[in-house]
């Protein structure tokens, strides 16, 4: 069986601390990584590295001085955790290829497809992403969408005595903001799309953009760097580097690919499609898998209920998504019923901008709870309302208890009905205040079958 250590001789987190590891403090945006220091001598903990300026009380270096730990100060500890987890581990990702896909939708799904029609072709693959990460078929769960430096390293470690080749990785914007993916060079890589996100952390569009074009600066001397030439910043990107290679939809002609439906699909198709051939996978293996490429898990996960209705789950929780997805499952039915919320403590700005798009193509919406975190359920809704015409509101259905606006979802729907229920994706929990607390959109669709 597949696993990662339990312990990291390099860490962040005190989970991972074991006898001997360094612990690299993380001044993050919500927590002062100086409050573990404690607990990670506790678990024997015997280097702490620190960042320049920071402060610790004179009983924190008490603790310092009494357990004989060593003290290293750096310029940047994010950055240091990167360099020293990759040494401790053997710098093992020189040992593998690394495909890079980012984007503000569309990575999931193209690293999931890439991920699948390599290992068709006989490759031995891992995959690290927002739905889980997977060591040839083994799977792993996932916490971000790239993971911090110490369990990266760790995982390309055991990639290397699995004898894996390619790693497919999702790389999200705040992976390179964080320095996550430092040390790392890429032999390919692709740029799904670009939409409005994480507004609270990137104030413009442009500064969110800057963020996930420094991954082109981790690409190796001959990666085949494969970018959306119809999107507006990828046509950007085109112009700034004339190396890199466009890409539309037309190139997913010739692939039949039934689970994939729609035409944002057809973009993931053929980055994936095109990676891979500039790998040297066979064409005739890329159309005869592309046949029968698996479901992604929260996707479009379809699931048909008791009275003849037809629900998807899907991820889909940006302006953007809304409108791609909108487009696509509107033909298929006469009664569109959409059921959706927003993030708390994440962009606000976004959210009237999904109730303008949920109203105009659905003829019911369900504005509910969606990881609140510590933000007011209610006034997240408020937000999203905001956003939507008076001659609009009469569609719409406020309801905060999410499990109870699912039910009556199906209560309204019939045999004709397509239910959307979107943002939650594959997660199995709410995000409230500081916990996570279970909760299944699948099993409350399973008790409507």
């Amino acid at each position: 069986m597949i696993t990662l250590p339990k312990t990291f001789p390099v860490t962040c987190h005190t989970g991972a601390v074991g006898p001997g590891s360094t612990f690299v403090v993380i001044k993050g945006q919500t927590q002062d990584g100086a409050e573990y220091i404690k607990e990670a001598l506790k678990k024997g903990a015997t280097r702490i590295v620190l960042q320049d300026g920071m402060h610790l009380s004179p009983g924190t270096q008490e603790l310092i001085h009494a357990a004989r730990a060593t003290v290293e100060w750096v310029e940047n500890t994010r950055v240091a955790l990167a360099h020293l987890s990759a040494q401790a581990a053997g710098r093992p990702a020189r040992r593998l290829k690394l495909l890079g896909i980012t984007g503000t939708k569309g990575k999931t799904t193209t690293s999931h497809m890439l991920y699948n029609l390599l290992r068709a072709a006989g490759h031995r693959v891992a995959l690290l992403g927002t739905v889980g990460n997977i060591i040839d078929t083994t799977a792993l769960p996932a916490v971000l969408t790239t993971p911090q430096p110490d369990y990266l390293h760790q995982f390309f470690s055991v990639c290397v005595q699995e004898k894996i080749e390619y790693v497919v990785v999702e790389v999200a914007a705040q992976a390179l903001t964080f320095n996550r993916i430092e040390t790392l060079v890429f032999d390919g890589l692709i740029f799904t799309n670009f939409d409005r996100e994480h507004g609270e952390l990137y104030p413009t569009m442009e500064e969110y953009f800057a963020a996930k074009s420094k991954l082109f600066e981790h690409r190796s001397k001959n990666a085949s760097v494969f970018i959306n030439a119809d999107d507006e910043y990828g046509k950007k990107l085109l112009e700034a580097h004339p190396e890199f290679i466009p890409y539309t939809a037309a190139e997913s002609e010739g692939y039949e690919c039934p689970t994939f439906p729609g035409i944002f699909n057809s973009y993931n198709l053929s980055a994936a499609v095109l990676l891979c051939k500039a790998l040297g996978v066979p064409e005739e293996v890329l159309k005869k898998v592309s046949v029968t490429l698996p479901k992604v898990p929260g996707r479009l996960e379809q699931c048909i209920l008791s009275n003849g209705a037809h629900a998807f789950i899907d991820y889909a929780h940006t302006p953007g998504s809304f409108k791609s997805l909108f487009q696509t499952v509107r033909p298929w039915t006469k009664h569109l019923i959409v059921l959706f919320g927003a993030g708390g403590g994440k962009d606000h700005s976004k959210r009237p901008l999904m109730g303008a798009f949920a109203v105009g193509y659905a003829d019911v919406v369900i504005i509910t709870s969606d990881n609140p975190r510590h933000e007011d359920p209610q006034s997240i809704i408020d937000h999203i309302v905001a956003g939507i015409p008076e001659d609009g509101r009469k569609k719409v259905i406020c309801e905060l208890d999410r499990e109870k606006a699912i039910i009556k979802a199906y209560q309204l729907s019939n045999p004709q009905s397509v239910i959307l229920l979107l943002g939650k994706g594959p997660d199995e929990y709410q995000i409230i205040g500081d916990l996570k607390v279970p909760f299944s959109e699948r099993a409350i669709l399973s008790a409507q079958r």
